[in-house]
């Protein structure tokens, strides 16, 4: 039909743009295609090429003569293009083909991407005549032409949705855009199932869309996406987290970020000597301690240098300077040192605190403490849907543990920072360097081990145990400060084939107590001069009243912070017989607060919340044996009857009280004395208060006499139950007499104890 033009040929990837890129076979125009298609002349002429960018085409217009059909030339074309191939370079797989387009196409520059499935909707080709919707089978035999079929999905049957549709699914996309733009507009007739006023066909592209499928797919997937989701998350922890947090605990051993540290700080601050306050007044008079414990000093120091892999320890009860012996003194130029106090970690409330508290202790952050409740609630919730354990929360036991292991990496980056692959030993490994270079490892030093330990033990089991691996492998020295003597039960589960290096600390001696009275009453720039001028006095050597010092120290004893406390008060101007009289009746007063004032009938009463497992009977009664006598026996304390019941754990509650002090031997307790040596005199002080001593007697003597009445219900009730019997046999004649023996010896002593109780009542009612 001449001068009628059609658009057949559809060309993948064939653009201005592209034709730059491509190789020299693909660039061939449509246009040269098409003539190369025929040897003769053509029997056409192209009129215009129409790039289709978005879809990878070209539609080309031409006019054929009226002796050529559209057919031949169609199948002239696809001939050529099936003989002579043309393939992109980048996807050799793929060649370009060429279809006649049968239809209207839209030719727009609207953003709608191809996609595999098309829409297909059913017009009336004249207004006022019914469309019909195509079968499965005519749609199939229409556009199976253009390539393979996956589905043909027809509208539903309950549909109301006009015009009526159809999806159709093709294997690959080229396919369904060669369809779309050859049958887009297409008229199909009666003959072929179009109605008798024929049917337009109308195509789309149709995404296949699900909503919310990810959500679905996760939500319906757990056991897939519970554990990936897990591994992820351990997954960034250790890559992004962990790193982090190494450095952070480098820079808290290494004080990196500390002001104090910083070398323009130091300047400052000896320069603007008026605006700081010196720590050398707050530390006058420990010279005197360190002389006399120059010897533990030095003998921590050649342990350090040792490669004995073993704890060290210093034991010594609270308040006998183990810390600054060791941090101060011992360690004061060592480098790489890092202190783990365990009293806040074991005092911390809950898991989440513990964490937080452990944490701190060795720079370990970022720290999430408070995700731990959240991500238990998450793996509850999940393994009771799913059935398994996703891995999310952690038990404190594993939190510790990965803040002490990140903590171990840190302190052997510190230990090897110094190695070089110069040195004579560069080609020993990190294990054997660190073994032959112990001077290079750093100290780790673990107060308060073993505080409250009857608590919780859980938190020192695991820093024994990583201070074991410290040891064990050559990263770092460890040194265990506590004032338990029974450390080692603790220790050698960790270390159970080593035997440890112990320095136990006492009460400095009266000479050493008094030279550090007297050397922190000197200390500071309070010194007089005389009116010749030739001397200068010392504060000490003005006062008249240091001949009373022998005297005070020996109520004191050699407890450093009493001994502090002493001297302050002195150096206020208090002399020293009323400073150590203030002090003692500040220790009454305590021990009053804390161990039998409100205490009576203590079974309820509470120390932090919890139960306390002593009463007032068992703390009054060891305050008065040890008013008369320093030191008691242990066994003879048990079998008193206020220790009759629970008494070996209401005596270590005393001692974690600190208010008496249990002395061991061969591994076994052996005697008591008290708490503080200050506690002697505050003890005696107690049982000469005759009100006081009266009220807490009495209240002893009250329960004497429930214990010998409850004796007494119980033999008579047994005497009754002897009494109910039809005959009484000779053998229970030997009972029977040693039941009524003992309700009269028990009836003595209540009515004994009863006197007594009077006494003590009267006492009570005549004296204020």
């Amino acid at each position: 039909m001449a001068g009628q033009t059609k658009a057949p040929v559809l060309q993948v990837n064939e653009n201005k743009v592209l034709q730059r890129l491509q190789s020299r076979e693909l660039t061939a125009s449509p246009t040269a295609i098409l003539e190369n298609a025929f040897k003769e002349a053509p029997p056409f002429k192209v009129n215009e090429v129409l790039p289709r960018v978005g879809e990878g085409g070209v539609f080309v217009k031409f006019t054929r003569s009226e002796n050529d059909s559209f057919g031949e030339i169609e199948r002239r074309v696809k001939t050529y293009l099936q003989e002579h191939p043309i393939r992109p370079p980048w996807w050799p797989f793929l060649r370009v083909d060429a279809n006649l387009v049968h239809g209207r196409p839209w030719v727009e520059d609207l953003f709608r991407r191809p996609s595999l499935r098309l829409k297909v909707e059913f017009l009336p080709a004249k207004p006022g005549v019914e469309a019909a919707e195509l079968s499965q089978e005519q749609l199939y035999s229409v556009f199976r032409p253009y390539g393979k079929l996956l589905d043909i999905i027809p509208q539903p049957p309950d549909s109301k949705i006009l015009p009526k549709f159809a999806y159709l699914d093709f294997n690959a996309a080229k396919l369904a855009i060669m369809a779309k733009n050859c049958l887009h507009g297409f008229i199909v007739s009666e003959a072929m199932g179009g109605g008798p006023g024929g049917t337009v066909l109308r195509l789309t592209y149709e995404r296949k869309t699900k909503d919310h499928w990810i959500k679905d797919w996760i939500f319906n997937h757990p056991r897939i996406v519970v554990p990936v989701i897990a591994a992820i998350v351990a997954g960034i922890t250790v890559a992004v987290f962990d790193p982090i947090r190494t450095f952070f605990i480098k820079a808290h051993i290494t004080k990196a970020f500390h002001v104090e540290e910083n070398r323009v700080w130091r300047w400052f601050k000896t320069q603007a000597t008026d605006l700081f306050h010196r720590k050398a007044d707050d530390d006058a008079g420990m010279e005197a301690i360190w002389d006399d414990r120059k010897g533990n000093i030095d003998q921590i120091g050649a342990w350090l240098m040792e490669t004995a892999d073993t704890f060290i320890v210093v034991q010594g009860p609270r308040g006998s300077g183990k810390k600054e012996l060791v941090v101060d003194q011992a360690l004061k130029h060592r480098k790489h040192k890092i202190v783990i106090d365990c009293k806040p970690i074991q005092e911390a409330r809950g898991d989440a605190a513990t964490i937080s508290a452990a944490a701190q202790e060795v720079g370990y952050r970022p720290v999430f403490s408070w995700m731990n409740s959240i991500s238990g609630l998450i793996d509850l919730a999940a393994q009771s849907t799913t059935g398994i354990k996703t891995g999310f929360s952690e038990t404190l036991d594993g939190q510790l543990t990965q803040i002490w292991n990140s903590t171990a990496t840190a302190l052997k980056h510190l230990a090897l920072e110094g190695r070089k692959k110069g040195d004579k030993d560069a080609n020993l490994s990190d294990d054997e360097y660190l073994e032959a270079h112990p001077e290079r490892r750093p100290i780790v030093v673990i107060d308060n081990f073993l505080h409250k330990s009857a608590e919780n033990s859980i938190v020192y089991d695991k820093v024994a145990d990583w201070a074991a691996r410290l040891t064990t492998s050559n990263i770092a020295h460890v040194i265990f400060l506590t004032n338990d003597v029974s450390f080692s039960k603790s220790l050698s589960k960790a270390l159970p084939d080593r035997v440890f290096r112990q320095i136990s600390l006492s009460d400095c001696s009266p000479e050493v107590a008094k030279r550090f009275v007297i050397t922190h009453l000197d200390a500071g720039p309070d010194i007089a001069e005389l009116a010749d001028g030739d001397k200068k006095l010392t504060p000490s050597q003005r006062r008249k009243d240091l001949a009373e010092l022998d005297e005070c120290i020996s109520y004191l004893g050699g407890r450093l912070t009493d001994l502090e406390f002493l001297a302050r008060r002195i150096k206020t101007g208090e002399t020293p017989k009323k400073a150590v009289h203030e002090i003692i009746e500040q220790s009454s007063s305590e021990i009053l607060k804390m161990f039998l004032i409100g205490m009576e009938n203590s079974g309820s009463s509470t120390v932090q919340g919890s139960p306390r497992p002593w009463n007032t009977e068992q703390a009054w009664l060891l305050i008065k044996q040890l008013a008369e006598n320093e030191v008691l026996r242990y066994n003879e304390v048990l079998l008193s009857g206020s220790y009759g019941s629970g008494g070996e754990k209401a005596l270590q509650a005393l001692e974690q009280a600190e208010l008496i002090t249990i002395l061991s031997s061969n591994g076994r307790p052996h005697s008591i004395r008290a708490g503080k040596p200050v506690y002697l005199p505050a003890f005696k002080r107690l049982t000469q208060d005759r009100v006081l001593s009266s009220r807490l007697d009495l209240s002893m003597l009250s329960e004497a006499i429930k214990a010998e009445n409850a004796s007494v219900d119980k033999c008579e009730n047994e005497l009754k139950l002897l009494a109910g019997l039809p005959k009484q046999p000779a053998e229970l004649a030997p009972r029977i007499r040693w039941l009524l023996a003992k309700v009269a010896a028990s009836q003595a002593k209540v009515e004994s104890l009863e006197k007594e109780s009077g006494k003590l009542k009267k006492v009570l009612q005549e004296e204020f």
